[in-house]
């Protein structure tokens, strides 16, 4: 007979925050609207360029940020991007590795995070990795996909090492093998393919989310507060 003292072992799923469960079924429902027209299950013949019509009005383009700083006018066409992009991907393979790595990351980030944090980790780096992006890339090369928002979850899970290896007394710096890993990964695939500069965003993003996790940690606005007043 089990012990009722003994609690259940909990599923991977269910492990799973459910901001990052809605952030993944948000980006797999997009994707799986794209694949179910390309197939020829809905949508008619137009549903074939579901994919590329969403790249041109969901997607980020610098031209949109050039024409707003220079104008001062901010459209909602112009500004929605920041937010949309990281949903529309360009292939199905892309949708689905950038979902998993959103599950796998978010579930850890998530352990130490309130569901407001995890959005605020999610949007705030898509919008900052953009807005970098857009000041240097080209005019037309577009930013689409989750991954300048994973490089982010990767930004704060990578401060959470870093406090751990501080407090277990060991080596800080092993805590950005994993951002050393996936850039030494992109300059491999700069040598032989032309990759663009979406490696901008998401090093941007990585940025971005170690700044933002020790404010989004519980607990991090007052110690920042508390260090300001030391000062």
């Amino acid at each position: 007979m089990q012990d009722p003292n003994m609690s259940r072992p909990e599923g991977p799923v269910n492990a799973v925050p459910p901001a990052v469960v809605v952030l993944f079924i948000a980006i797999v429902a997009v994707e799986g609207l794209f694949s179910l027209g390309k197939a020829g299950f809905i949508g008619g013949p137009a549903s074939i360029g579901w994919r590329l019509g969403a790249l041109q009005d969901y997607g980020f383009f610098p031209a949109y940020l050039d024409f707003m700083l220079q104008s001062g006018s901010f459209p909602l066409d112009g500004v929605m991007r920041f937010v949309t992009y990281p949903f529309v991907h360009g292939a199905f393979t892309q949708a689905v590795i950038a979902g998993i790595m959103l599950l796998a990351l978010g579930k850890f980030v998530g352990e130490a995070m309130k569901p407001v944090a995890i959005l605020v980790l999610f949007f705030g780096t898509s919008i900052l990795a953009a807005l970098v992006f857009g000041l240097i890339a080209p005019p037309q090369e577009a930013l689409f996909g989750a991954f300048p928002a994973v490089y982010g979850f990767i930004g704060a899970y990578s401060y959470m090492l870093w406090i751990f290896y501080r407090v277990a007394g060991e080596r800080q710096i092993m805590a950005f093998r994993l951002i050393g890993l996936l850039m030494g990964i992109q300059l491999l695939f700069a040598v032989f393919f032309d990759v663009g500069l979406t490696w901008v965003a998401e090093l941007a993003g990585f940025v971005t989310g170690f700044a933002l996790a020790p404010l989004l940690l519980p607990g991090g606005l007052a110690r920042l507060r508390a260090k300001v007043q030391r000062r």
